[in-house]
């Protein structure tokens, strides 16, 4: 049986009320509806193994991992290098002007200019070099070999969108375009010979489609 990585949005939190871009580390908690969402997810997702927990080192993520956690009777564990984009000068901004512009490079890098930068903030190229070694090492420890194991991974929005569509190499507008709610989750089986294929992408099962407009309307999400 193929194990499979699952890769989850955390809960709410009041920046995600606010539409506050919230990156730097450690950022804002989960809402009481946040942490009500990461108790749902486990009542609605229990896995049939023993599965592996982690989640980046974003108060919110852990905020999740821990309530997701407290269903499954699981330790989690908070890695570092799999936080969200960091958007430097637009940090704890909720402005028109702001999104737009983080809009526009998230675009950009679904269009393949991953050497775009965010103004004082992160390029593709540089997300890519801190969670794509987590993910290889998660892969070669649990999902890999003779007695596989289910990762699940609690990460935030923009950054899991990027990544699922780099290693599976699924449509990039479908990728931009499809929105992933708070505690909403993409699942990649990872097969023997070491490909990821995308199985479900929030609400959405593969097969999937191909979208020509629009490209991102909510980076976030």
């Amino acid at each position: 049986m193929a194990a499979t990585l699952h890769l989850i949005r955390h809960g709410e939190t009041t920046a995600n009320v606010m539409h506050r871009l919230d990156t730097a580390l450690p950022g804002d908690s989960l809402t009481d509806f946040g942490v009500r969402q990461g108790v749902r997810f486990g009542f609605d997702n229990r896995p049939a193994r023993e599965p592996v927990l982690v989640s980046s080192v974003a108060r919110r993520a852990v905020e999740t991992a821990e309530a997701i956690a407290s269903v499954w009777d699981v330790d989690p564990v908070a890695l570092e290098g799999i936080h969200e984009v960091q958007v430097g000068d637009l940090e704890s901004r909720y402005d028109d002007e702001a999104h737009g512009v983080f809009t526009d490079i998230v675009n950009r890098w679904y269009a393949g200019e991953v050497d775009a930068r965010i103004p004082g903030g992160e390029s593709l190229t540089m997300v890519h070099g801190r969670y794509l070694p987590v993910i290889d090492h998660l892969a070669a420890t649990h999902l890999a070999g003779s007695d596989p194991r289910d990762v699940y991974v609690v990460s935030h929005g923009a950054v899991i969108r990027l990544i699922a569509s780099h290693l599976t190499g699924i449509d990039r507008k479908f990728a931009a375009a499809t929105h992933l709610r708070n505690t909403g989750s993409i699942e990649i089986e990872y097969t023997e010979s070491g490909v990821w294929v995308c199985k479900r992408w929030g609400a959405t099962p593969a097969p999937f489609g191909r979208n020509d407009e629009p490209l991102v309307v909510e980076p976030m999400g």
